[in-house]
């Protein structure tokens, strides 16, 4: 099999092509014939040992896969070779094989394809689990999205609309708020580039509140962090629920006296913990979002796609901070 490599810690080009032998399936395992992978932010941050987790070196980055059932290790019952599916992990998806525990894996419909099945479960996934159990989001509230033009923002404002939400989109381009106009957004709003002194945060913060009916965000998802996220907490409005999603701009110091003004909470979403810990619930979050894709609610937008080799090049467009929607590895 072949991989994209990262022997030593650093930015996407230290990533190297290697053949490796093609593992067999343990027990309790599949392995996946990988078509299609997802790029994704945490991508930029295992190879530079900046992730939660550090796998030991090499390995190969990527965290969701889609492909094609190849092999089935012993006691798994529920696949069968020549099955699609998706399904994802820490790390490893920038290979030609993927190596998954059966219990992570999902049938994908007919109707998807590879590409889409990729770019699926961690952006969808995070964004589900962020506004329905963390934010327990009602119909007819205001959702405000920082970073809304990049992958788990695109799906959040799909999945608000599909919650009944009324949808601020907050970009730093006019061509990512037209993106975001498309995806269904109600309103945009393009924010200026950061660092941003107290006058430019108060700015930003009234255009939010102003966007969002005036009494201000009833959820802030923030997947931009930096000076962002004072300025959105300050325009949250009374007992709102503000989702820290990431960091891309770094990681805020968030004065906590705003939180007693609003009488808000500011909220943790770690997805990948929760499909750990709660994997029943997770199982029903996950037909809800087959669900919604078949009855045409939700779909990965994706606007780019690399080769399995020029994996770097699609990492640095994340790293910058200028991809839209979703991007995606090819395999052949």
């Amino acid at each position: 099999m072949k991989s994209m490599m990262s022997a030593a810690a650093g930015g996407p080009e230290t990533l190297i092509l290697m053949e490796t032998p093609t593992p067999e399936p343990g027990p309790g395992q599949i392995r996946v014939a990988v078509k299609a992978a997802g790029v994704n932010f945490p991508d930029t941050l295992i190879i530079r040992d900046l992730y939660q987790f550090k796998p030991e070196r090499p390995f190969a980055p990527g965290g969701e896969v889609a492909g094609v059932v190849e092999a089935v290790g012993a006691g798994v019952t529920e696949f069968e070779p020549g099955e699609r599916i998706l399904t994802g992990g820490i790390n490893g998806g920038f290979a030609t094989h993927f190596l998954s525990d059966a219990s992570r894996a999902h049938k994908i419909p007919d109707s998807m394809p590879f590409d889409e099945a990729a770019a699926f479960m961690l952006t969808y996934g995070t964004s589900h689990y962020a506004l329905k159990d963390r934010a327990k989001i009602n119909p007819g509230e205001s959702l405000f999205i920082l970073g809304a033009a990049g992958g788990v923002g695109a799906a959040a404002i799909e999945l608000g609309k599909a919650m009944g939400a009324k949808v601020v989109a907050g970009v730093s381009s006019e061509d990512k708020a037209a993106f975001c106009k498309q995806l269904g957004a109600d309103e945009t709003l393009v924010y200026p580039k950061g660092p941003l002194d107290r006058s430019a945060q108060k700015d930003l913060s009234a255009e939010i509140k102003r966007l969002c009916g005036g009494e201000g965000a009833n959820v802030v998802y923030d997947a931009v962090g930096g000076d962002y996220a004072e300025a959105a907490l300050r325009a949250i409005a009374w007992e709102g629920r503000f989702l820290v999603v990431g960091f891309p701009a770094g990681i805020p110091k968030i004065p906590l006296n705003l939180t007693l003004l609003k009488s808000c909470d500011i909220v943790g979403v770690f997805w990948g913990a929760f499909t750990m810990r709660n994997p029943k619930r997770n199982q029903e979050h996950v037909a809800e979002l087959f669900r919604w894709y078949d009855e045409g609610k939700i779909r990965p937008r994706v606007t780019a796609r690399f080769p399995l080799e020029k994996a770097a090049d699609a990492l640095k467009l994340i790293e910058t901070r200028k991809a839209l929607g979703k991007i995606v590895l090819t395999v052949d």
